[in-house]
C-alpha cells in the first residue's frame, strides 16, 4: 500500500478575503480539513478492539443497529485472498458503525484492504445510518493506467482505426471501496485510496455526509472517482483531495446532486476536479445534469478545471466563495446552463507547512 506511505500534507493558507468576503476552505470545530490528528469527533473503543479479519467478519454477521465495531489502529485487515477465492464482501448492517483511531496518538488507523483488481465492492452498506470513522480503506489500483486507456480508445497520437473499444477496456477489472444504496451514510476521518472506479460509490439515498477525509489516488483513466453519485444526494465537506481523476463525480440523473464545501484540492488531478455528467453522456436524449449542485468555499490547487457540469441541472448550480488556481473564473469552470455565480477568488497557490 505504497500510496498510503506519504502522509496527508499539512495545509496552511487555504482561504483568502476579498472586500470582507471569505473565499476558500476553512476548518471547523471538528478539526482540520482532511481529519487526522486534530479531529475531535472520534469514536472511542468501549470493548477490546477487533484485531483479525475473522473477528471482523464474525462481528459484522451479528451486529445490530447502534453497535460499534472498533478496529485496532495497528491492525491490517487484508481481504485479498477471500475476495479472490470466496468473493468476500464486507456487509455492514443498518445503523452500525465501523471505527478506528486515525490521528490519535500518531495512529494511521486500521487498514482494510484488497489487492484483487476485481474487488467490487470491498464494503457494502446494507441499510441506512451506517458510519465509517477513523479507518483506512485501500484498493488494488492507485495507478492511472494511461496506456490501457490509449489502447482502448486511441486518443491523440494513436491510430483510431485500431482502437479496441469499451469491451476491451472493461476486460481489465475495476474496483469500488464503499458502496451504498441506502440513505444517511457517514464517512468521516478516513483515508480512502486506490479504487479504480470509486472510493465511495453513492448509488442511491440522500443525507449522505462525507467529511474530514483524505481521499486520494483514485485515478484510473476513464473512471477514477473519489466520490461518485448515481442517483443520490450528499454533502461533501472539509476533505483533502489529491491524485484523483475526478474527486467528485455524478451520472447527472435527475434525483441526484451534491453540496461540496470547504474542500481542498492539493494539486494533482488527472482531469477536472469536480464533475457532473449530462444527458449526452447517458445518451438519454436530455440535457439534464442532476437536480442541483452547490460548490462553495473550496480551494483548488490544481491547474486542471475545477468544475465541469456537462448539461443543465433541474434546479441549477451555485458557485460561490471558492478560491481557484486559475487567473479567472472563466478558466476554472466549464458549465452549460443554469449556473449562478457569487464572489470567487482566483490565483490560489497551495500553502503546505514544512
Amino acid at each position: 500500500m505504497t500510496m498510503f506511505a506519504t502522509s496527508m500534507p499539512k495545509l496552511s493558507k487555504t482561504w483568502t478575503e476579498i472586500d470582507g468576503v471569505i473565499c476558500g476552505a476553512q476548518a471547523d470545530d471538528s478539526g482540520a480539513i482532511g481529519g487526522g490528528a486534530t479531529y475531535r469527533n472520534r469514536i472511542e473503543a468501549t470493548e477490546q478492539p477487533i484485531t483479525t479479519l475473522d473477528e471482523l467478519i464474525a462481528g459484522l454477521s451479528t451486529a445490530k443497529a447502534g453497535d460499534v465495531l472498533f478496529l485496532d489502529g495497528a491492525a491490517a485487515f487484508d481481504c485479498t485472498t477471500l475476495v479472490a477465492i470466496e468473493k468476500l464482501v464486507l456487509k455492514v448492517p443498518a445503523g452500525v458503525t465501523l471505527a478506528s483511531d486515525r490521528g490519535e496518538g500518531g495512529s494511521a488507523g486500521a487498514l482494510i484492504c484488497s489487492d484483487w483488481f476485481a474487488t467490487r465492492p470491498l464494503v457494502r452498506v446494507m441499510g441506512p445510518n451506517v458510519r465509517f470513522s477513523g479507518l483506512r480503506i485501500a484498493g488494488p489500483n492507485p495507478k492511472r493506467c494511461l496506456e490501457h486507456h490509449r489502447r482502448s480508445f486511441a486518443v491523440e497520437g494513436h491510430d483510431r482505426e485500431n482502437r479496441r473499444g469499451h469491451e476491451y477496456y472493461y476486460k481489465f477489472p475495476v474496483s469500488d471501496g464503499i458502496v451504498t444504496e441506502f440513505s444517511n451514510l457517514t464517512v468521516d476521518n478516513c483515508e480512502v485510496g486506490g479504487w479504480s472506479h470509486a472510493g465511495i460509490y453513492l448509488l442511491k439515498g440522500d443525507g449522505h455526509h462525507i467529511h474530514h477525509n483524505f481521499i486520494h489516488h483514485n485515478q484510473y483513466n476513464g473512471l477514477g472517482y473519489g466520490i461518485s453519485h448515481d442517483q443520490a444526494f450528499s454533502k461533501i465537506e472539509r476533505n483533502c483531495f489529491n491524485s484523483n481523476r475526478h474527486s467528485i463525480a455524478g451520472t447527472g440523473k435527475s434525483g441526484s446532486g451534491y453540496e461540496a464545501c470547504h474542500n481542498v484540492e492539493v494539486g494533482e488531478s488527472l482531469s477536472h476536479c469536480f464533475d457532473m455528467h449530462g444527458g449526452r453522456d447517458r445518451r438519454d436524449g436530455t440535457d439534464v445534469a442532476g437536480t442541483a449542485m452547490k460548490v462553495a468555499h473550496n480551494s483548488f490547487g490544481s491547474s486542471e478545471l475545477a468544475l465541469m457540469v456537462r448539461g443543465t441541472p433541474d434546479e441549477g448550480t451555485t458557485i460561490s466563495n471558492n478560491w481557484f488556481y486559475h487567473d479567472s473564473v472563466e478558466e476554472a469552470i466549464r458549465a452549460e446552463g443554469g449556473v449562478s455565480f457569487g464572489v470567487n477568488a482566483v490565483g490560489y497557490r497551495l500553502g503546505i507547512e514544512a
